[in-house]
């Protein structure tokens, strides 16, 4: 059994994104792996300042939610991010997100497969890349860990929208195998 952390970076409720979070929730869970699933909404998430003061004492300074989601995502197997596509990137949440985890890179972390869930309006094998390419570059950082895997539902704008897509099929067999 892993532990398996999903986190939700949207602000809508039923979004797309989260329906990817969910499916993948599910596979894991059927999977028998411990699941918990994360969303950022009402959560607050301050940006990183750069003092570096989180290399030194392994934890953030910042009082906010983003500390107790750093020390589940240290001791978590599996880490999955989940993200609408803005402006074909990922959410400023995600990314303010990912750059407050930065106490993971001098520790212990026991993460080793990193997946990312994104959807966006706009549909095309083009329209996730630079997201795909913003968390390869912090999954790069760590060096015991991998991509290990993305799932992307283009073409829904709506919340809800999504019932019949195919990326949700996709993220639920990802949980599966994770």
């Amino acid at each position: 059994m892993k532990k398996v952390l999903i986190v939700s970076t949207s602000p809508r409720v039923n979004s797309n994104s989260e329906a990817l979070a969910k499916a993948f929730a599910k596979g894991a869970q059927e999977a028998g792996h411990e699941t918990e699933l994360i969303s950022l909404r009402g959560k607050t998430v301050n940006f990183c300042r750069g003092c570096f003061v989180c290399q030194e004492k392994l934890h953030c300074v910042i009082p906010d939610d983003a500390e107790a989601i750093c020390q589940k995502a240290l001791h978590a197997d599996v880490l999955v991010f989940a993200t609408p596509i803005y402006y074909y990137e990922m959410s400023g949440q995600l990314k303010t997100l990912l750059d407050r985890m930065n106490p993971l890179y001098p520790s212990d972390y026991a993460f080793r497969d990193v997946y990312l869930l994104t959807a966006a309006a706009e549909d095309g094998e083009q329209v996730p890349q630079r997201a795909v390419s913003g968390v390869e570059g912090w999954v790069e950082c760590f060096e015991r860990a991998k991509l290990a895997g993305t799932a992307f539902m283009g073409g829904v704008t709506a919340a809800g929208e999504n019932t019949e897509h195919p990326a949700l099929d996709l993220a639920y067999r990802m949980g599966k195998k994770s």
